[in-house]
């Protein structure tokens, strides 16, 4: 049996791209762990730049509102609720996809999940746009914050369906149906 060599070195790096630390360069070992884990292919994709953009958009417009006196009318606290909390649960659910969660939680069956989820979300952004809209007159300072975030709640209303749509194509696809998956072609 041939022994080792004791000379061998097992770096897959050059010796001049370690820092002088002790310990080497750990922050250039955790931005590529985390690139690694990321699931690049979504980022590219439709329904990951729709959800970008009703983050985007859905930010601006409950900021819109918040920075008025939305008090005043009480159909804004619906607005409100409505606007932020979509807007934190596609922000967690783009997370979970971006870093493929999803993919450890097979428990959950995640496109009928996310077709669902994009669904119920345009149902309730289309009543918070319909409030939003419905009340814009009855502000006399604001106005314009709160006429721009009806325009911005109608383009989430609209970035929601989209997603919807195609989170029901995902899930028609997705040969989850052991039905159809069973019938040979």
């Amino acid at each position: 049996m041939a022994e080792f060599p004791s000379k061998v070195t097992t770096e897959t790096s050059s010796p001049h791209s370690q820092s002088s630390q002790p310990g080497g360069n750990s922050l250039q070992g955790l931005a590529t762990s985390v690139t690694t884990m990321m699931d690049t292919s979504f980022i590219r994709s439709i329904p990951a730049m729709l959800m970008m953009a009703e983050m985007f958009l859905g930010l601006l417009h409950w900021a819109l509102i918040a920075s008025t006196f939305y008090t005043v009318v009480p159909a804004y606290g619906w607005v409100m609720f409505v606007a932020v909390t979509l807007w934190i649960l596609t922000t967690i659910l783009f997370f979970i996809i971006l870093f493929g969660v999803q993919r450890q939680l097979t428990v959950v069956p995640w496109p009928l999940m996310v077709m669902v989820y994009n669904g119920v979300a345009t149902v309730l952004y289309l009543t918070a746009f319909l409030a939003n809209a419905a009340t814009v007159r009855q502000f006399i300072y604001g106005y314009g914050h709160i006429a721009a975030a009806a325009f911005f709640g109608a383009v989430v209303t609209v970035l929601y369906g989209a997603s919807a749509f195609f989170s029901y194509l995902d899930w028609r696809d997705d040969g989850g149906n052991a039905a159809t998956s069973t019938v040979p072609t």
